[in-house]
């Protein structure tokens, strides 16, 4: 515990390079984009499965195999990839070594949760709605932008917040590939063998998951409609007005 204070406490570990705040906003630049890139290609697919029904078994076996690979072995693999293609495709090596690998492993990582909220969503939505919609002539696009969308928030969010807190965990491995974010402290506190370092970057991986996780919680409560909440908590409207 000394050592763990006396590391958070040094002010030369809240400066430069590799100080916390940098390593903070490295660790969030990766996961955030990794997580808008997969919602940009698994977004419109799991909108397309929930609005149709069409292709749910292709979802399904999307979301079940990128489940079952390991975000490591991803890494490892694409490794080599990624350096050979540096020199054919024009890009530093060093993105091939630091970069590529650990972020389209975690795209890879993002993707089904993210799939899965969006036609699952979709899905639940009150089938009476859509067709009532359509007797009155909204069109799909309308349909699912102003029907299926605003009710479906919720969920969504639910696979933002699985989406976002997986990538936030597994980055943290992406230093073993001389990768940067909070988990260089892990790895170079094993590799010194200085126990504050490394207990400091579990505590900080730790504390940056439970905040996020607590936020996007909040969020996701706000978007759910009331109805919707109450029904779920089997609570009752307390401003509702009396029926006598």
């Amino acid at each position: 515990m000394e050592q763990l204070v006396a590391f958070l406490t040094e002010a030369a570990n809240w400066q430069g390079e590799t100080g916390i705040p940098n390593r903070l906003i490295e660790h969030l630049a990766i996961s955030f984009l990794a997580v808008l890139t997969a919602s940009a290609i698994a977004l419109p697919l799991g909108f397309y499965i929930g609005h149709t029904g069409k292709l749910q078994l292709l979802g399904i076996n999307i979301a079940n195999i990128g489940r079952a690979i390991p975000s490591y072995a991803v890494m490892v693999m694409l490794l080599p990839v990624m350096l050979a293609l540096a020199p054919v495709l024009g890009y530093d090596p060093r993105l091939g070594l630091r970069f590529l690998p650990i972020f389209l492993a975690m795209v890879l990582l993002a993707i089904p949760p993210i799939l899965v909220a969006a036609y699952a969503g979709l899905q639940e939505v009150d089938r009476d709605l859509t067709e009532s919609s359509r007797g009155m002539g909204l069109t799909e696009r309308q349909i699912l932008t102003g029907v299926e969308l605003p009710l479906a928030l919720p969920v969504l969010v639910g696979g933002f917040r699985v989406a976002l807190l997986q990538v936030i965990a597994t980055a943290t491995i992406g230093a073993f590939l001389a990768g940067g974010g909070l988990g260089r402290y892990i790895i170079d506190g094993i590799a010194r063998r200085d126990e504050g370092m490394l207990y400091a970057g579990v505590l900080l991986v730790a504390v940056l998951a439970i905040g996020t996780d607590v936020a996007l919680s909040w969020l996701q409560r706000r978007l759910t409609p009331r109805g919707v909440r109450v029904a779920t908590e089997g609570g009752v409207v307390a401003d509702r007005p009396s029926d006598a």
